[in-house]
């Protein structure tokens, strides 16, 4: 190994640990974060195994049809056009459902896709301080978001993309919808003859989410005026004032690169920090394995994982006053994410199959299922 390989891999290396000494820094500043102030959370729950398995990081390597929630500017990367569908067994019973197809075009120069994902529950018991062992109602919530993305390369070693999408919540007899847009950069190029890559993302910024429906309307009596006899009169139609929810806008910035890297096979390391609207600053590191032609065949094989660091998370402290037990075993191996992929290939189709298990402390553990197309 040459010095100036050395130098090269030492400074890449340096770059990833920086990653978690930024958080820190970030954490030092006074607590003002507005928890628990944003609406339809489950944008933050990514898109399929890859990235789940991956962490924050996959947003510097979302070179496949994942990257048009993660990253749209990693599409514009992708060599053939593709399709995925991915669902998500959340914690409570719910679950997140989403598909996705992305073309490339201009000789590979840009690429357009559109995603669509729901997350919800139904027949949900409807308990009231009258009647604590439920009103015989139920209740279903219903969220979803459809998107679409174009990205283009501006060079050979940069590439950035662009997500408009509509957000749409039912929460039982009340609704509202928001507009938001996601944007990202992505630096591809090699450093010691291995590919090195860069990206920053801004997800869910837009307008805030209002909220409608049956259960905000009601009926009201008219205020009588001074000196007034009393009259009788119907009850007049009125509505609730509500307050507008922000989106949970998160900033993130990633950095990828492969330590091995061969004609089939290729281990990458990855780190990346990011920064919520309603939470502290967080970072997280991971890594893939990935042979690309086992024994000489079609079939691939990837293995995932990943640790990520989510402040708002990990309180050993009372909560508003309230004592929260928490277990020292969960408190530890929350944000800890595993997976792997099986792939088969030849020059005209794919066809994938990925999984990645994550663990989120208290709440459990969870599950992503993805399956993938190309030709």
């Amino acid at each position: 190994m040459n010095c100036s390989y050395s130098s090269r891999l030492l400074l890449a290396l340096v770059s990833l640990g920086l990653v978690p000494a930024v958080a820190t820094a970030q954490q030092d500043v006074a607590d003002n974060v507005a928890y628990g102030s944003t609406t339809a959370e489950f944008l933050l729950l990514g898109a399929n195994a890859r990235g789940t398995a991956l962490g924050g990081s996959y947003v510097a390597m979302a070179t496949d049809v994942g990257g048009l929630n993660a990253n749209p500017a990693a599409t514009a990367l992708m060599t053939r056009p593709g399709a995925q569908f991915s669902q998500y067994d959340y914690v409570a019973d719910t679950k997140l459902s989403w598909g996705a197809i992305a073309f490339p075009f201009g000789g590979g120069a840009s690429a357009f896709g559109l995603q669509l994902g729901t997350f919800g529950f139904s027949d949900q018991p409807v308990y009231t301080v009258e009647t604590p062992e439920g009103t015989g109602e139920v209740y279903d919530v219903s969220e979803t978001f459809a998107a679409v993305t174009f990205a283009r390369n501006f060079s050979d070693r940069f590439s950035v993309g662009f997500t408009a999408k509509g957000v749409f919540d039912q929460l039982g007899q009340a609704s509202g919808s928001a507009f938001a847009v996601d944007f990202g950069t992505h630096f591809h190029s090699s450093l010691s003859g291995k590919a090195i890559r860069f990206a920053f993302t801004l997800s869910n910024l837009g307008t805030k989410m209002k909220y409608d429906g049956d259960k905000i309307r009601t009926e009201a009596p008219r205020d009588e005026l001074p000196g007034e006899d009393p009259i009788t009169e119907e009850l007049q139609p009125a509505i609730y004032r509500t307050t507008g929810f922000s989106l949970p806008t998160v900033f993130r910035v990633g950095l990828a690169y492969d330590m091995v890297s061969t004609a089939n096979s290729r281990v990458t390391v990855m780190g990346e920090f990011n920064q919520a609207n309603s939470n502290k600053a967080g970072f997280g590191f991971g890594a893939e394995l990935a042979a690309m032609q086992l024994g000489g065949s079609n079939f691939g094989l990837a293995v995932r994982g990943s640790w990520s660091a989510t402040p708002a998370n990990s309180y050993k402290t009372d909560f508003f006053g309230v004592g929260v037990d928490q277990k020292t075993s969960d408190e530890k191996s929350q944000g800890l994410a595993v997976g792997g992929g099986l792939n088969y290939q030849t020059p005209t189709f794919s066809i994938g199959f990925d999984y990645a298990w994550k663990k989120l402390g208290l709440l459990g553990n969870t599950n992503f299922f993805t399956v993938s197309l190309g030709w």
